[in-house]
């Protein structure tokens, strides 16, 4: 166990030499580079780029990934404390000051392609809302169900229900409230011919999702 990890109260079997990281990094790496350390570990990446801004003003950013149950625990809290300071004593060590923000991955919208069923459906509208727009999905309007947003005059639908297939046709359409110059609109299958769809400037996409699971 390093040095660092002890006056920290850590346990973590061979932790990174955090001089070995800093060394790497101040021989590869610019003051406004992003680093990635996908097998974060103890969070010695996260520590030496710290201590670095602090040295020398960098505004470097890392990106830390841990699939361990100690990600929080440890890795996550490592980072805290280098921030915050940690050590008592002579062996106080002064923070390093910045910040961090700490996520867990939910369940993955997509398998094999499809539609992952144990995820919420709001989860798969703010995802699909976002691939589209790169913007935040907006509160949603209680009198159109199927509407995800609207952007730069083009509204987004999503005609999705779990136990059933769905069909976009004319008796949807008459359904749509929403004005806009174009749309798109998801659904399991299309009944519009190609003159209806530029007629009514439609743009289709088909759900991916295995129908055979419905």
């Amino acid at each position: 166990m390093s040095n660092e990890l002890a006056n920290m109260n850590i346990v973590f079997n061979f932790p990174k030499p955090i001089e070995l990281i800093e060394y790497l990094l101040g021989f590869y790496c610019e003051k406004e580079d992003i680093i990635l350390d996908s097998f974060a570990g103890s969070g010695t990446t996260a520590h030496a780029v710290l201590n670095m801004n602090k040295q020398d003003g960098g505004h470097r950013k890392f990106i830390l990934v841990e699939m361990m149950d100690y990600a929080d625990s440890i890795t996550a809290e490592r980072v805290k404390r280098v921030i915050q300071g940690y050590g008592e004593g002579k062996k106080a060590v002064a923070g390093t000051g910045g910040g961090f923000s700490y996520y867990e991955l939910g369940e993955a919208l997509l398998i094999d392609g499809m539609l992952n069923p144990d995820v919420s459906e709001d989860k798969i509208r703010a995802y699909v809302y976002y691939t589209e727009t790169r913007e935040n999905i907006p509160e949603q309007k209680e009198d159109e169900k199927y509407l995800l947003g609207v952007h730069h005059d083009f509204a987004y639908y999503f005609y999705y229900e779990q136990e059933r297939v769905t069909t976009l046709n004319h008796a949807f359409l008459r359904t749509i409230k929403t004005n806009a110059s174009d749309y798109l609109i998801y659904a399991d299958v299309n009944a519009l011919s190609a003159e209806e769809m530029a007629k009514y400037h439609v743009t289709f996409k088909k759900i991916p999702r295995d129908i055979a699971h419905l």
